[in-house]
């Protein structure tokens, strides 16, 4: 069991009918995703050719904030707003998208930035499926 997952199973008030599980998912995926991001960004900087990599950097940084963001806000459920879990997710998916995107350009010659694309790819897909199950 996710350490997530524990903690939706031991939240003291009803959640409501959302899926415990796609929530779950999503929030390890955001800082798995945020984690990911901060560490391609670092390796970024430490390429011999880093001025051809300033816009992955900046993405990876602006993902990893957004991810990180997100999985804060998917882990609090008192006094929950839809909208504004939604705004968050749909949010958190274009980044991850954008940033998955960025990535891949640099996948052949980089593999953080492969390792960084998976990891927003999945991110973005468990955003995804968590906004669907909110519907």
């Amino acid at each position: 069991m996710t350490q997530a997952m524990e903690m939706l199973r031991t939240y003291p008030a009803d959640l409501g009918e959302v899926d415990r599980d796609a929530l779950a998912r999503c929030i390890e995926a955001c800082f798995e995703c945020s984690q990911a991001c901060t560490a391609c960004a670092d390796a970024c900087l430490s390429e011999e050719q880093v001025a051809e990599l300033v816009k992955c950097i900046r993405t990876d940084l602006d993902c990893a904030d957004i991810c990180d963001t997100t999985g804060r806000v998917l882990s609090r459920h008192t006094g929950y707003d839809a909208n504004v879990t939604r705004a968050m997710l749909e949010a958190c998916a274009t980044a991850c998208k954008t940033c998955a995107d960025e990535c891949e350009q640099h996948a052949s010659h980089h593999e953080h930035c492969r390792v960084c694309a998976e990891a927003c790819r999945r991110c973005e897909r468990a955003c995804r499926e968590l906004i669907a199950s909110l519907s």
